[in-house]
């Protein structure tokens, strides 16, 4: 892994929100990366909860100040950085008023998914290819871990098939345990078709439940991990059976696994 350059993209990472299986992972995955001599960013969601004094959030001038269309609207994007204690990665943050300020995640206080999830994704998703471009880092590897995160594989190889900064990226997409039922939203298709994605790209959408986004995210990603016990059979069984390279990891432990899985599948 040495010189390679790891994008790590997640809802959740330590320690800046509670230690759940994804949340850990998303942080030892890439310093497990930094040990190896590799190179790491890491970008999540700016969440309301997350105490920005505390963990020493600045706001990046340089990288902020975009709009993002989304679903016909311009959303301003603000983009903040930290660094993870006595590791050398850096943490970037994408931050917009409306969508992040809210002191949550992904539920409300009643376990229920929020209603605009789906232009959360999207704007995440543009938010954070728009920021790699700026700062002109060409990963080798981009590793996605959650199905907030599902919707990125299909933005690059469609929105962005262009862009030639990730002409040589991975992807690989880490797949986690079902934490809602039904469907994520019933406009997420109309929202992504705003921007020019051909129909026969997101048939999946029109029903967006959690194995839909699962089922897209592998699609267009270059490699899968099974990274929880607790994933269904449904969404198992259409990666095993896929001609893409998977693998099927359950515990926090196993990060020479997933280098190995990037050196010698992907």
């Amino acid at each position: 892994m040495r010189n390679k350059k790891v994008l790590i993209i997640s809802s959740e990472v330590v320690p800046y929100l509670p230690q759940t299986e994804q949340a850990v992972k998303s942080f030892q995955i890439p310093k497990t990366v930094n040990e190896k001599g590799g190179q790491t960013r890491i970008f999540m969601p700016r969440y309301g909860l997350i105490n920005e004094r505390r963990h020493q959030l600045h706001e990046v001038i340089r990288l902020s100040g975009m709009n993002l269309a989304i679903n016909d609207m311009d959303m301003p994007l603000i983009i903040k950085v930290a660094s993870i204690p006595k590791e050398r990665m850096q943490v970037y943050f994408i931050d917009n008023e409306d969508y992040f300020k809210r002191r949550a995640i992904l539920h409300d206080d009643k376990g229920k998914i929020f209603k605009d999830n789906d232009e959360r994704m999207i704007f995440f998703t543009k938010g954070v290819i728009e920021t790699v471009k700026k700062l002109n880092w060409s990963p080798d590897i981009i590793h996605l871990h959650g199905w907030f995160t599902s919707l990125f594989p299909l933005y690059l190889k469609t929105y962005y098939a262009d862009e030639p900064l990730f002409a040589e990226s991975k992807i690989v997409s880490s797949i986690y345990k079902q934490d809602f039922n039904g469907v994520i939203s019933k406009k997420i298709h109309d929202k992504v078709t705003f921007d020019n994605i051909d129909e026969a790209d997101i048939i999946d959408l029109k029903n967006a439940t959690y194995n839909s986004l699962c089922n897209i995210a592998s699609y267009y990603s270059d490699g899968t991990i099974l990274a929880s016990s607790e994933i269904p059979e449904e969404v198992k069984n259409k990666v095993k059976d896929s001609n893409k390279p998977n693998i099927e990891l359950s515990g926090t432990e196993d990060q020479e696994s997933i280098i190995d899985f990037y050196s010698t599948k992907i």
